[in-house]
């Protein structure tokens, strides 16, 4: 885990504005530099010199955030759910808007506002997969015009990118903040309170850009434009009051999000998640009789990964491969650095007797 505690970018409910906000974009400014030393009689040099690359100016890059807010903001959404206010990415021209699971919670109807629409737009769930806390809405009569975002490879993404983040922050639609990713690969649980869906979410994102309340399900995008991932979680610090820490929020990779959306669009449902599962519902244990910590098997799926290596109901588990298991988030996260297939150890105690098998990883 890499922050101590982190929480939805997701407002309770859609925050008035009294006033018309302007959207304001800082600029990281560069400056090419050339200079001459002093004049003399000496021979001049005539030897083929190695290209020195120019640096971008400030109004180049001014230039390249306007591009993209331009080509890219018209794919972002505002989606309203019964008394909860988030975002959305326009996944394609048929109308399918990609988003959080925990934007749409247990709501199957949305209105929808769109950067060119005038009023909003109604919209119907098609399917949630809290797992990955992605989801799909469509909108039940798509406007002329509606554009889909491009979005990129996240193989490519890179620390020290630079990336814009687009959303309604605290309801303020189309809003546009700057940042650069800071890391990649990071493996994050959001928790239960405070709107998350709980699930453990594997190869985010880190961003300085800022994420807030509203942002979750917006865009993450690079400066060519493409969607590079889907802004869903902040951190928050206890030192203050356990408010947002700045400068770090996370995104859902566009791997992810172009897997779990294309199968939702094409089959209604995700059929195949790509992740590592043991096939049990555990909750997290500690007895002081064995001086066993760690998860409590409480019922096992049939033909899963545990039923095969023998795993029963009552078991605790304790290790995973390398990792020392104390709690269900902890295995939660062991299972999303895995893929489906792969051979795996589990150790557990049954009886106050300690146990290792073999276990090939079903998928979630």
């Amino acid at each position: 885990m890499d922050v101590p505690r982190l929480r939805t970018a997701r407002p309770r409910g859609p925050r008035p504005v009294a006033a018309a906000v302007a959207l304001v974009c800082s600029l990281a400014l560069l400056s090419a530099c050339s200079g001459s030393g002093p004049s003399s009689g000496a021979p001049k040099d005539t030897t083929q010199q190695a290209a020195v690359p120019v640096a971008r100016s400030g109004d180049d890059l001014q230039g390249d955030y306007q591009r993209v807010i331009k080509d890219v903001l018209p794919s972002v959404v505002q989606i309203q759910a019964a008394s909860d206010l988030g975002s959305g990415v326009v996944y394609d021209t048929a109308g399918h808007i990609v988003t959080n699971a925990h934007v749409v919670g247990d709501a199957k109807t949305f209105m929808v506002t769109t950067a060119n629409s005038k009023d909003p737009l109604s919209a119907t769930l098609v399917s949630s997969y809290p797992a990955q806390d992605l989801a799909v809405v469509k909108l039940d009569k798509v406007p002329d015009g509606l554009r889909a975002a491009r979005f990129g490879d996240s193989a490519k993404v890179a620390v020290g990118q630079i990336v814009l983040a687009m959303g309604s922050p605290l309801g303020l639609a189309s809003s546009v903040t700057q940042g650069i990713v800071s890391a990649t690969g990071r493996t994050v649980s959001e928790g239960g309170s405070d709107g998350g869906t709980g699930a453990t979410l594997p190869n985010m994102v880190q961003t300085s850009a800022a994420i807030n309340p509203g942002n979750s399900g917006g865009a993450l995008v690079d400066l060519d434009g493409r969607v590079i991932g889907i802004p869903t979680l902040a951190a928050t610090d206890p030192g203050l009051g356990n408010g947002t820490a700045p400068g770090i929020g996370f995104a859902i990779p566009a791997s992810m999000v172009k897997r779990v959306a294309g199968q939702i669009v094409r089959d209604g449902k995700v059929t195949d998640s790509g992740r590592a599962a043991l096939g049990i519902t555990g909750r997290t244990f500690v007895d002081g009789s064995f001086q066993a910590a760690g998860v409590a098997v409480v019922d096992v799926k049939d033909g899963g990964a545990a039923d095969e290596a023998g795993i029963r109901p009552g078991d605790v588990i304790t290790r995973l491969g390398d990792t020392t298991i104390t709690d269900i988030t902890s295995l939660s996260e062991a299972l999303a650095a895995d893929r489906p297939g792969q051979r795996t150890k589990v150790t557990y105690v049954r009886d106050g007797t300690r146990r290792t098998v073999d276990v090939t990883l079903g998928t979630q």
